[in-house]
């Protein structure tokens, strides 16, 4: 059977060009061809975004509300066949898959529901005499065009998180996918061609990499939104001159287990955390801190439950582990154990590698100095490590340059709020792990990690800005 042959979208109708062949991660069979858009097509997008803005950006809430829940009706209607292309595109086990789509929907709803909330605040301003007589009213108002780039691990949900604000608030945009997993987004563009939107207002175009550095540095851009690596993220920031940048970046989250936690309900929720979508996730569980008097039993639990895992085809059922994304991503992972086995680390349970799949590994006495423990690992690896003082577990857990989220077992109301004083992440997680991601509340990190929030009602914040309106009324 041919693969199918997928067009970009400019300016709300199909486009070709040159085609990528997009192929599984799971069994490397072909999954369709993609057409790029080249410079002209991106020029084209600009100038229409430009154009149609003014018109997008007088359209009442009403109808930006309408085109959010159109969009919503046709992902619920299409809710299996995006799962099963995020299963083949992303090598997303199809229950995560699922997942996905519905965390996705309630990214729509949330922008239907803030799309008429967006407004303002009557300012004081009277607060000296040259002021009297004077009143202030401020709005948000659209930036205008945008540029969103997003990754492979959430191909749809992450998407929705930078398309359903600006569908809200009124910011026309370019969304550029990953190269790795193109055609769900693709797909997301036949719900919008169905939205009532205007026809430059939105574009999606999967384009080779060269042709990002001259995108993002345009000057008819006003924001430019990145997920992905931490490297790529801080050089699309020193590239996007003269507009706002939203960055969602890596990091090496990590889990501190007290002894008052439930166990059972601690060492099941960070074997998911740590291993679901073979931990290509920017806030899986990378590194686990166990108290010297549960470690022990804490440690047999997490092996245990971890040697439960189902590695196999993201379209079974009873999947808990697809593939990496592809095999170079494996042999990296592959590569970064040996090193840290060279430097001491024991395994406890995991590998070997064999194409393009990594089995959940657990290791413990990962050398400090292991990039293990000092980088962003994206895989299906977890490190142990014990500690004696709750003290040194937010200390050692702080000893990172990167921090989106870090989560905390413990019943210690105490603790809580000393985690939550203490350590150097965008959010703590009180008994659960840090890859909890609530699709209502702001999301983001700290230090290296990115700046900006998502989450729609926040996103919308960023795209958005303040116009202030004074009168003299005496």
């Amino acid at each position: 059977m041919n693969a199918p042959h997928y067009l970009f979208w400019l300016a709300g109708k199909s486009g070709g060009g040159p085609e990528r062949t997009v192929r599984s991660p799971f069994d490397d069979s072909e999954i369709g061809h993609v057409a790029q858009a080249s410079p002209d097509d991106i020029h084209q997008a600009l100038d229409a975004m430009v154009d149609a803005f003014p018109a997008l950006r007088a359209r009442g809430a009403w109808r930006r509300r309408a085109a959010c829940e159109q969009v919503h009706a046709g992902l619920l209607a299409r809710r299996e066949e995006f799962a099963r292309m995020i299963a083949r595109e992303a090598g997303k086990p199809i229950r995560a898959a699922r997942g996905e789509v519905d965390r996705a929907l309630t990214t729509f709803r949330l922008a239907v529901e803030e799309s008429v909330r967006i407004g303002g605040e009557q300012l004081p301003v009277d607060g000296d005499e040259r002021s009297q007589g004077y009143h202030c009213t401020i709005e948000r108002r659209p930036v205008g065009p945008c540029l969103f780039i997003t990754p492979f691990n959430f191909p749809l949900n992450l998407v929705a998180h930078k398309v359903a604000p600006a569908l809200a608030c009124g910011c026309p945009f370019i969304l550029k996918p990953s190269d790795r997993t193109p055609v769900t987004a693709l797909l997301l563009g036949e719900l919008l061609a169905a939205a009532d939107l205007p026809p430059g207002s939105w574009h999606i175009l999967p384009t080779p990499v060269e042709n990002i550095a001259a995108l993002a540095a345009d000057r008819r851009l006003r924001l430019v939104s990145f997920t992905g690596s931490v490297p790529v993220g801080w050089k699309l920031q020193a590239l996007a001159v003269g507009k706002s940048v939203l960055l969602e970046l890596g990091a090496n989250s990590a889990v501190i287990v007290e002894p008052d936690a439930d166990i059972d309900d601690a060492t099941s929720r960070i074997v998911t955390g740590a291993f679901s979508h073979a931990g290509q996730s920017c806030i899986s569980v990378q590194r686990i801190f166990l108290h010297r008097d549960i470690a022990a039993a804490a440690t047999a639990a997490l092996i245990e439950k971890t040697r439960k895992l189902r590695c196999g085809d993201p379209l079974e059922e009873t999947t808990d582990v697809g593939p990496m994304i592809d095999q170079a991503a494996a042999i990296r992972m592959e590569q970064w154990l040996d090193e840290a086995c060279s430097g001491g680390a024991r395994v406890l349970v995991g590998g070997p590698r064999s194409g393009a799949f990594y089995p959940p590994t657990l290791l413990t006495d990962v050398p400090e100095t292991s990039r293990l423990l000092r980088e962003e690992a994206f895989g299906p690896v977890a490190v142990i490590g014990v500690y004696d003082d709750f003290a040194q577990a937010m200390e050692r857990v702080n000893r990172s340059r990167l921090g989106i989220h870090a989560g905390v077992f413990t019943r210690d109301l105490f603790k809580a709020r000393q985690a939550f004083d203490c350590l150097e992440v965008g959010g703590v997680i009180i008994n659960d792990v840090p890859t909890l991601r609530l699709d209502a509340m702001p999301y983001g990190g700290v230090k290296e990690s990115g700046l900006g929030r998502e989450g729609v009602r926040f996103a919308i914040a960023h795209m958005t800005e303040l116009k202030s309106l004074v009168v003299r009324y005496s």
